[in-house]
């Protein structure tokens, strides 16, 4: 069979998408974005992955199967000028207006394009307890049983130690941006731990290695999460704004979520009552417990 995936983003999407790589026989072709390249390429035989900006190159071939998992314009106008059998996922309907295909609902029902509408997706969101590798294989078909992240190897860094904190998550989402790392830092320093706050790399797969090199990951949702998962690292992962239900933690996660969750759900803003909801003391328990 010949496969086309599209997922360009955010590259801790990308990363907990390639599970699905395990179901798809044949051969399978991934445009993504091109920062996360280094994170698909030579991954398993005959997966072809290419750019964004590629994508022309690949767009005169017949597909057995195009998967879709971007609700943006600009994908679902792509994937109108594509040959193929079967479509999972988003596309224009012919009211000129992104729809997606039923048996992607269970995933999609709860997306920016939503049939509902964005206000009746988050209320669905916040509802939703299976998870994103559950939704998207069920989908297809597929039953989801706990087949891992594909991750290449890590680069080797120079940063280890007990625990890794990972304190930003992005513009995107201010409130994920837990107000207490640096006392969580210290506390556990105080008590004889090495810690480190992940830095910025060059490189992807630098990143990838900081998280191997420790013992703990403490993180918001955010992409150090999905890179501790998919190294097996385990990690303390706190959720402020957004939804645990969606991420399976392959028994190595210790999910802390907020008890104003409900209040900022899915909101973009800043209020330091989003950031300040989970106490240290939680944080630090739930650490300390993954380091025994």
């Amino acid at each position: 069979m010949n496969l086309l995936i599209i997922k360009l983003g955010a590259t801790g999407d990308v990363v907990r998408t390639t599970p699905l790589l395990e179901k798809l026989h044949g051969d399978v072709t991934w445009i993504t974005a091109a920062k996360n390249l280094p994170l698909l390429k030579n991954l398993r035989p005959r997966l072809h992955a290419l750019a964004w900006e590629q994508r022309d190159s690949v767009a005169e071939k017949k597909y057995d199967l195009v998967i879709n998992l971007e609700d943006t314009l600009e994908s679902c106008q792509f994937v109108q000028t594509l040959k193929f059998e079967k479509l999972f996922g988003a596309f224009l309907g012919t009211d000129g207006q992104m729809t997606y295909s039923e048996d992607a609902r269970g995933w999609f029902d709860l997306s920016l394009i939503s049939h509902f509408g964005k206000a009746a997706a988050d209320k669905l969101k916040l509802e939703n307890r299976r998870t994103y590798q559950d939704l998207i294989f069920s989908g297809l078909g597929f039953k989801f049983a706990g087949e891992k992240y594909l991750l290449p190897a890590p680069a080797k860094t120079d940063l280890h130690g007990d625990v890794a904190i990972a304190p930003k998550a992005g513009a995107v989402w201010p409130m994920k941006n837990w107000a207490y790392y640096a006392d969580l830092k210290r506390e556990l320093e105080a008590r004889g731990f090495v810690v480190n706050v992940l830095p910025e790399r060059a490189t992807l797969l630098e990143h990838l290695g900081d998280c191997k090199n420790h013992r703990v990951v403490v993180s918001g949702d955010s992409l150090p999460m999905h890179f501790a998962l998919g190294v097996g690292t385990r990690c303390v992962s706190l959720f402020t704004c957004t939804g645990p239900w969606e991420i399976f933690g392959y028994g190595i996660q210790t999910q802390i979520t907020s008890p104003l969750l409900a209040e900022f759900f899915f909101k973009r803003g800043m209020d330091a009552r989003a950031i300040e909801a989970i106490s240290l003391q939680e944080v630090l328990a739930a650490t300390l417990a993954q380091l025994k």
